[in-house]
């Protein structure tokens, strides 16, 4: 009986429906987390009979043919990129996003990696860094006895030195957009990497056309709605359910027909 095999697909889909919700609900407090969603997608038909077939040699056709479905496929884990809620929290080296675009980060091979997340920090040498000490591209370093610092919507970096009346300008941000945001790939840590799906970077300036702007002494939350991960958890629970009832009804049929005599 292909009963089985159908139904056991479709508890498969379920438990990857299932991860993809944990782990919305697990990074829930996660800096710019953007939440997936699970799609799937039926799996290939058997026919028995097509559909425009001819029944007689009067040239009659088969109006509706009988093609059986063998259940269903994990399709894609879609990432959600809708913009995330803003939250103050006053520290300088707090840079939020609000709009399109990523910060440009270098790695230690030599590689960049993107990240909505701007919660940064200091190095010994002045440069803002990303909180695993990461430089950003283009680099930025702040003079010494820097005594304050500020950044614009356009993500020019002002460092205050006392003894001088006007600001420094230590550097400015460039951010990173991409055609297919959801083509990125994720390398933990709030990294992305870029793809053949994603498309190359376009670098651009902040709060120019098409780019987001700078917030500073905010950060941006996750876009994870509880209540929405809640209801789909116990939607998708429901659907195993009723997968492993027809696994437990297949069984009673099978075993049905191995008692008659």
């Amino acid at each position: 009986m292909r009963i089985l095999e159908i139904a056991a697909t479709g508890m498969m889909a379920q438990q990857t429906n299932v991860e993809v919700i944990s782990n919305n609900i697990a990074n829930i407090n996660t800096t710019a987390f953007k939440r997936g969603r699970a799609e799937f997608s039926d799996l290939i038909y058997q026919s028995q009979q097509r559909s425009g077939a001819f029944s007689s040699d009067a040239g009659t056709i088969v109006p509706v043919g009988v093609q059986i479905g063998l259940g269903v496929k994990p399709a894609a884990v879609a990432r959600i990129t809708e913009q995330g809620s803003l939250q103050q929290t006053g520290n300088k080296l707090d840079l939020a996003l609000q709009g399109r675009g990523f910060f440009v980060v270098r790695m230690p091979d030599g590689t960049n990696s993107y990240t909505r997340t701007g919660t940064f920090q200091l190095s010994p040498e002045g440069a803002i860094v990303t909180p695993e000490g990461f430089e950003l591209d283009p680099g930025i370093a702040l003079p010494e006895n820097v005594s304050d610092i500020s950044v614009n919507r356009s993500g020019e970096v002002f460092a205050y030195v006392p003894g001088q009346d006007e600001p420094q300008l230590a550097g400015r941000f460039s951010l990173a957009t991409f055609i297919n945001e959801a083509g990125l790939e994720a390398l933990g840590d709030n990294m992305f990497r870029e793809t053949l799906a994603s498309g190359q970077p376009f670098l651009g300036l902040p709060d120019e056309e098409g780019v987001g702007s700078i917030r500073q002494g905010y950060v941006e939350n996750s876009n994870v709605n509880v209540v929405e991960e809640v209801t789909d958890l116990i939607s998708a629970q429901r659907a195993y359910e009723m997968n492993a009832k027809v696994i437990e009804t297949a069984d009673q049929m099978a075993q049905r027909i191995s008692n008659m005599r």
